[in-house]
């Protein structure tokens, strides 16, 4: 790896940056894109295709004091089997506009806390979706699981639904750190949901943790990683805490000073990595880990590894489209966002009309400098003849943006006739290096800590 000094003067430590599962980034949506034009994509859509869908859940019985994400608390059902009854009036819509014969190739259920839902909930929604959109050959259905808000009859339902992966999220075992970041979830609270999960024959296993926590060593870091190998997931992503309580309100009950500096966020997530690597995980990305067996890596060693708006994705699917309020759905032609507020959503679909309030067409060179960036970020390299081949741009042109890249990053990028390629030392520069292929303002977007 380079050395921390050289990483500082290239601004590492400093710089705020999109973590690009999308481009253009959300913050740089539009009203452009509404109601008629998400329904219009929609029809549009090849018949017979596979696509994939998220259903978007924001609701939990507690909010986690770290999450930046949109979701709601409740104590009760009620709230919970109202929004069941709007995601089945919106997908009924969905129906009424796809095409014939268009199957899914991946459902994913998030949140929020999906588990919430119980069993006859799940059934229902469940149900409904396999009745307009049947899951196709190999199609994977995940679900987001609270070990927390998980027993064996909500278990029961997602494995009789066909959930075939589930998705935990750890952030960290250590119990200073939990308490600190409102989120108790106890190392045999978590073994013993993933244990549920696999009796039921369900054997593909995600997992989220999250370095750059309050009070966070490389010791502590140490143990968690440990902890959560012994449950053998199949796939990791190591995300780093983004401390935005300017965004999100309750992160300001996390102290600041508790937290690790650029320099020691940058040794906490090299710790894990080492700990996942000697475990023999591939590594992903950015920030995700898989066996060698899994689908991330193939899709790694044959070219096809994707990113989207839930991190790294073996998806091949043109389209996806988002359920729920605040969920994007992505098109070839462009982004549409449903409402964010769970009220405006509703009334929206009540009326009998999608919620989508902005999104974006792309237009000019956005396609090109979307597929620049998603390879930097999958495969830290640009390969110029499917540059050439596949966008409008010259060699000339291709050639002069390498080159711009390099000069920003005092010559570390290697450029070939081949392309550019990110080598393994500057590989903690990567979003940064992505940044210099986005032709939008980022200067006031907000954006997260590039370490």
């Amino acid at each position: 790896m380079i050395a921390k000094s050289q990483l500082a003067r290239l601004g590492l430590f400093d710089a705020k940056v999109p973590r690009y599962t999308s481009y253009p980034t959300a913050p740089h949506f539009n009203n452009d894109v509404g109601p008629d034009v998400f329904g219009d994509w929609i029809s549009g859509i090849k018949p017979g295709s596979a696509i994939s869908l998220y259903i978007h859940v924001p609701f939990c019985r507690r909010l986690c004091w770290f999450c930046a994400c949109r979701t709601q608390g409740t104590q009760t059902d009620n709230p919970v089997i109202a929004y069941v009854d709007t995601l089945k009036a919106e997908l009924d819509l969905l129906a009424a506009r796809l095409p014939d014969g268009v199957i899914l190739s991946r459902l994913h259920w998030g949140g929020g806390t999906p588990t919430l839902l119980n069993p006859d909930l799940m059934r229902d929604l469940a149900g409904r979706i396999l009745d307009i959109v049947p899951l196709g050959p190999d199609a994977e259905f995940s679900v987001e699981i609270d070990p927390n808000e998980i027993d064996e009859g909500r278990l029961d339902a997602l494995a009789e639904a066909g959930m075939n992966r589930a998705s935990i999220g750890v952030q960290d075992f250590d119990d200073e750190i939990q308490k600190t970041i409102g989120r108790i979830q106890s190392y045999d609270t978590t073994r013993e949901a993933v244990d549920m999960i696999r009796a039921r024959g369900i054997a593909s296993l995600n997992a989220d943790i999250l370095y750059g926590l309050p009070h966070q060593t490389k010791a502590r870091m140490t143990e968690s990683v440990q902890k959560l190998l012994s449950l053998s997931p199949d796939r990791v992503a190591l995300y780093g805490y983004a401390h935005v309580p300017w965004m999100a309100k309750r992160q300001q009950l996390i102290p600041s000073d508790a937290l690790p500096t650029p320099e020691q966020r940058l040794d906490l997530f090299d710790t894990a990595r080492r700990l996942f690597m000697w475990d023999n995980y591939a590594e992903i990305g950015i920030d995700h880990f898989a066996t060698q067996d899994d689908g991330l890596t193939r899709a790694l060693k044959a070219g096809q590894l994707k990113r989207n708006f839930q991190g790294y994705t073996d998806d091949q699917a043109d389209v996806l489209i988002g359920v729920g309020a605040s969920s994007i759905s992505r098109f070839p032609q462009g982004y549409a966002q449903n409402a964010p507020a769970t009220g405006a959503h509703t009334a929206a679909i009540r009326d009998g009309r999608f919620s989508t309030s902005r999104g974006h067409r792309f237009k000019g060179q956005d396609i090109l400098r979307a597929r620049l960036i998603e390879a930097l970020m999958c495969d830290f390299r640009i390969n110029s003849a499917e540059i050439l081949r596949d966008h409008d741009v010259s060699r000339a042109e291709l050639t002069g943006m390498f080159e711009d890249a390099n000069r920003a990053f005092a010559g570390l990028l290697r450029i070939t006739d081949e392309g550019l390629f990110i080598p393994p030392e500057a590989r903690p520069l990567t979003r940064m290096i992505a940044r210099s292929f986005d032709a939008y303002d980022l200067s006031k977007a907000g954006h997260s800590s590039a370490i």
